[in-house]
């Protein structure tokens, strides 16, 4: 079982505290150890997400979104990120979201769903909703999926959507344009030994959600497969 230290928490809090150049420059020796707890923790997690899914990233470190910040377009001109954030994609058209985490001291937060879908899976989800959101309801109101994650997040419209009726029952759920969960963990738990099992638990509990998040793209509004 693999895990974080406290090695890979103060590199982070230092980076925070000093992010420029020069002094990542002459800390790089640590960036590269913190880097290498990181991808092997993240091989661990592909290991066992494939124990209950199928991942088509296909390592630990392909896993890991890189360090340096494009500043091109942004006002916030610090060239590093200061958390250690990844994505593992689930492989096939049958299998739709993707799981998600980012690892910062004080703000570690592991979960995922479906982040800014394209216009016609988006389009798709919301017919779907407009037809039947009873098994989204379900899970979304599910007491394990509400132990662990609270509500459904995502940036949402102020109003309807362009094609839905404002007073549709399920508006509260057509506006979202986005739809993740996320589990925040403290630092005393992200540095325990059971941290490991404790992400693979919240990204067993997604299943539920994927699974009816998947029926509505992959199938049309009578119930037949497009895949």
């Amino acid at each position: 079982m693999a895990h974080i230290t406290q090695y890979t928490l103060d590199f982070l809090k230092d980076l925070k505290a000093n992010n420029n150049r020069d002094w990542f420059t002459e800390n790089k020796p640590r960036y590269e150890k913190s880097h290498k707890e990181m991808y092997t923790f993240t091989e661990s997690i592909i290991e066992r997400l494939n124990q209950f899914d199928t991942i088509s990233t296909p390592s630990g470190k392909k896993s890991l979104y890189r360090i340096y910040r494009d500043v091109r377009f942004s006002k916030n001109k610090d060239p590093y990120k200061t958390n250690r954030s990844g994505s593992f994609s689930r492989e096939g058209a049958d299998r739709r979201g993707g799981y998600y985490f980012s690892i910062s001291p004080g703000e570690t937060i592991i979960g995922g769903g479906f982040y800014q879908p394209n216009a016609d899976d988006l389009n798709l989800i919301r017919k779907q909703i407009e037809m039947d959101a009873s098994p989204l309801r379900a899970v979304l109101n599910s007491k394990n999926f509400r132990q662990t994650f609270g509500d459904l997040l995502g940036e949402q419209l102020k109003t309807a959507p362009r094609g839905f009726e404002k007073d549709d029952p399920n508006i509260d759920l057509l506006r979202y344009k986005s739809f993740y969960v996320f589990k925040s963990f403290s630092d005393k738990e992200v540095l325990a030994d059971n941290f490991e099992s404790r992400v693979i638990e919240v990204y067993k509990a997604i299943q539920p959600f994927f699974k009816v998040m998947t029926d509505y793209l992959t199938t049309d509004l009578n119930g037949e497969l497009l895949i």
